[in-house]
């Protein structure tokens, strides 16, 4: 399928999407897509082209959702995929960008095959979009084009970002449960606290007799949660607003939170595991590529997704460029375990460095599988223990007057 070329961007007026469908001068039916300020300019950039247009359609420009790094994966092995197969790449980007049921990546893919039509080479209309495609992304894609070997090097970094957001699922499904489990517990006591205990309350009040410590104790907090639900609600919200807009807009309290992380129990050896195989991933994926190690570094730090792990690749950076060695630079950080210094060390001696990372980085992600697991199958006692204390003890305490009368009447 042809596709018109992009017109020549103006100042002033916005650039409007438009789909067409039209004849070339050897009569063939032709369709594409086309960035214009109107209907006019439109149909002027296509007869320039030779195109006798017959349909133009303005695309619609609703929000549509945004991208996500789920959607930029999908799209990266899907890309790998066809363009290893043969498939032109300008055509390729049409199979992803109209196959999409999400309009903001159709079109973002559409703006960046526009870019590649106007003589931008693909790692240049990439760069233009920071928020969606790393330095490492472009990096790797550079370098495909310059060696022309782009299908290798897609196919590669497709599975490198695979493998980064299976980690990332893992770890975040790992902080999600139990935070999940606290939210469920808090509305059930909630709802208990403001239906369930006022009408045992207006039973008790006919029985006459003194009530119990514990029943005493939860129908004055069932008291104060219903005179002040609207206040413990809209706190609790106001308060998980507050913090984080706070860890949005401050860098300082990103890096607390980080280097606090690292510390957690039972979370924080799980979070050093994928830190390091996040590291050893992206650092493996650039080497294989050819980058330098000193620019590999460069976003090396970022993508271990930790600001203590940042700081360290800065400093190992920093000691590679003057002459080290990128073992004793790693021994020098402290923030990777002696197995990972000495695979690092074999792969320098034999030549193997990215083998070596990628095996290291195989070997962390198993660890992370593990951890998972493992946090997952001690969280489910403890959660229902927790709940079913929770729960059972404003049960007891609510039947505990019916027991007692149960008894004095007996």
């Amino acid at each position: 399928m042809a596709t018109a070329g992009k017109a020549d961007k103006k100042e002033g007026p916005k650039e409007l999407s438009f789909t067409w469908e039209g004849k070339n001068k050897a009569g063939k039916v032709m369709r594409g897509e086309i960035k214009a300020v109107g209907e006019a300019a439109a149909n002027a950039a296509l007869r320039r082209q030779g195109i006798n247009v017959t349909k133009l359609k303005k695309q619609k420009t609703g929000s549509g959702g945004k991208v996500s790094d789920k959607d930029i994966t999908l799209f990266s092995r899907q890309l790998a995929t066809m363009v290893k197969s043969g498939v032109p790449l300008l055509q390729s980007f049409d199979i992803v960008g109209k196959g999409t049921n999400n309009p903001a990546l159709a079109k973002l893919l559409f703006d960046i095959k526009s870019d590649v039509e106007t003589g931008s080479n693909l790692a240049s209309a990439f760069r233009k979009y920071p928020m969606y495609f790393d330095a490492l992304f472009c990096n790797l894609v550079e370098a495909g084009e310059q060696a022309g070997i782009l299908d290798t090097l897609l196919d590669r970094l497709a599975t490198y970002k695979e493998k980064i957001q299976a980690i990332k699922a893992k770890i975040k499904g790992a902080m999600t449960y139990p935070i999940a489990i606290l939210i469920i517990a808090f509305i059930i006591t909630a709802v208990i606290m403001i239906f369930v205990v006022p009408a045992f309350k207006g039973v008790f009040a006919s029985f006459g007799g003194e009530l119990p410590a514990p029943t005493l104790i939860v129908i004055a907090i069932s008291d104060f949660f219903t005179a002040n639900w609207y206040l413990i609600f809209g706190g609790i919200y106001a308060v998980i607003f507050g913090i984080s807009q706070a860890f949005k807009r401050s860098v300082a309290l990103q890096i607390a939170k980080d280097k606090l992380s690292l510390k957690l129990p039972v979370f924080g050896d799980m979070l050093v595991k994928s830190a390091i195989a996040r590291w050893t991933r992206t650092l493996s994926t650039m080497f294989a590529a050819g980058v330098p190690l000193v620019e590999a570094l460069d976003s090396v730090g970022g993508a271990a997704g930790n600001y203590v792990y940042t700081m360290g690749t800065k400093q190992i950076q920093a000691e590679v460029s003057t002459g080290s060695s990128l073992t004793v630079a790693m021994e020098n950080c402290g923030l990777f375990p002696p197995m990972v210094t000495q695979m690092v060390a074999i792969g320098e001696e034999s030549g193997q460095l990215d083998s070596m990372l990628g095996k290291t980085a195989d070997f962390f992600e198993a660890e992370v599988d593990e951890a998972v697991d493992a946090l997952a199958s001690l969280m489910e006692p403890m959660i229902m223990v927790f709940l079913g204390g929770l729960i059972g003890g404003l049960v007891v305490a609510m039947y505990l007057p019916i027991f007692k009368l149960g008894s004095v009447v007996g």
